[in-house]
C-alpha cells in the first residue's frame, strides 16, 4: 500500500508445541495504522512509554457468539467473536466513556478495557514503536530488520523501525516478546487483539515477503487463542486468500469503503468486518452499501472527546 494504518504494544513468552523464551518489553504504544496494498490509514494516537503491561481492572463482558477459527481454520467454542454489526468505537488516541449504544471498542493494550462491552486490543506486532527502538537495539538487536549496511530498515510514513521476520529462529524470538503483550491483553480484560503492521514486508526493501508475513502471523494467532482471545486481520486484502493460514477470526478494515475493499473482506470474513473510515463520504458509502457491517467514522488522528478535532459517527 501507499500509506499505512494503525500500531502499537508489546509482547513476550510463548508456548506454541514448543518453548520459547519470555522477554520482558520496553515502551509502550501509540495508535497507528498499518496498511494494505491499496489503502492509507488514519494518524496516529497517543503514545505511552512502560516497560511492563500496564496494569487494567475493568474486565470486559463478552457480548459476541462462541466461534473463532484455529491456524488450521478448524472452529474454538472456547472463543468469543465480536457481535456481528455491533457499534464500534476506535479509540487509539486515547481511552474515553464509549458513547452511548457502542457495542464494541477497539484501544491501546496500555489502556484498561471499557466495562460491559467487547474489547479490542490493539498491538504493533510487526514494527518498533517510535521511543522503543533503543530497548530492541540494546536487548534484541538481531531481531532488528536491517539493509546491506547494517542499518535497521525504516517505514518512513510513521518513522517505526521493522522487525525481522524473515526467518523460523527469528519469528519464533519476536513472538516470544510479542506474545507476552497478547497475555496481558488477556489479563487486563480485553475479548480479541487486532496485530498491527502485518504488510510491513511491503516495506522492507524486499528483504521479506508475505509468507514471513503470514508464518509469523501464524505464531500469534496461536498465543492469542492459547490465550482464549480472538484475533484480527487488520487491513492487508491482499493476504485474504491465506485466512486459513493466518488462523483470524475476524477483519479490522480501514477505508475499505474508500478504496472497494469492503466486499473483498465480507467475501472471507461475512459480517465479522469492522471498518473504521476517515472521511464522510466514505462512511456514507459504506453505510448505505454494507448495513450489515459495524462501520466507524473518525478523525485521522482519533483524539479524544475534549479535543476540537474529535469526530464520531457510526452505523
Amino acid at each position: 500500500m501507499n500509506l499505512d494504518r494503525m500500531a502499537v504494544r508489546c509482547l513476550g513468552s510463548v508456548a506454541l508445541g514448543f518453548v520459547v523464551a519470555a522477554a520482558a518489553c520496553g515502551g509502550g504504544s501509540e495508535g497507528k495504522t498499518s496498511g494494505d496494498s491499496t489503502s492509507q490509514t488514519g494518524g496516529g494516537g497517543a503514545s505511552s512509554s512502560a516497560t511492563g503491561g500496564a496494569g487494567s481492572t475493568g474486565g470486559a463482558g463478552s457480548t459476541g457468539g462462541a466461534g473463532g477459527g484455529t491456524p488450521s481454520g478448524t472452529p474454538n467454542p472456547m472463543l468469543s467473536l465480536p457481535p456481528a454489526n455491533g457499534t464500534l468505537d476506535y479509540q487509539l488516541g486515547g481511552a474515553y466513556p464509549p458513547p452511548t449504544g457502542v457495542t464494541v471498542v477497539s484501544r491501546d493494550r496500555l489502556e484498561s478495557p471499557a466495562a460491559g462491552i467487547y474489547n479490542i486490543c490493539y498491538v504493533n506486532g510487526f514494527q518498533i514503536q517510535p521511543g522503543d527502538e533503543s530497548w530492541w537495539l540494546d536487548n534484541h538487536p538481531t531481531l532488528v530488520l536491517r539493509d546491506q549496511n547494517g542499518n535497521p530498515i525504516i517505514d518512513q510514513d510513521w518513522d517505526e523501525m521493522l522487525l525481522d521476520v524473515g526467518s523460523p529462529d527469528k519469528r519464533d524470538a519476536i513472538a516470544a516478546i510479542v506474545g507476552d503483550w497478547i497475555a496481558g491483553c488477556g489479563s487486563d480484560g480485553f475479548d480479541a487483539v487486532e496485530i498491527d503492521n502485518l504488510d510491513s514486508y511491503s516495506r522492507s526493501q524486499g528483504l521479506l515477503i508475505q509468507d514471513d508475513a503470514v508464518a509469523f502471523m501464524t505464531l500469534l494467532s496461536a498465543r492469542a487463542h492459547a490465550e482464549g482471545l480472538a484475533i484480527a486481520q487488520k487491513n492487508s486484502t491482499e493476504l485474504l486468500p491465506r485466512k486459513a493460514e493466518l488462523g483470524t477470526d475476524f477483519a479490522v478494515a480501514e477505508e475499505c469503503n474508500r478504496y472497494d475493499e469492503c466486499q473483498d473482506y465480507v467475501d472471507v470474513y461475512g459480517d465479522l468486518v469492522f471498518v473504521i473510515e476517515y472521511r464522510t463520504q466514505d462512511f456514507d458509502k459504506g453505510c448505505s452499501g454494507f448495513p450489515n457491517l459495524s462501520i466507524v467514522l473518525r478523525d485521522l488522528d482519533l483524539v479524544t472527546p475534549g479535543d476540537g478535532g474529535y469526530v464520531y459517527d457510526a452505523c
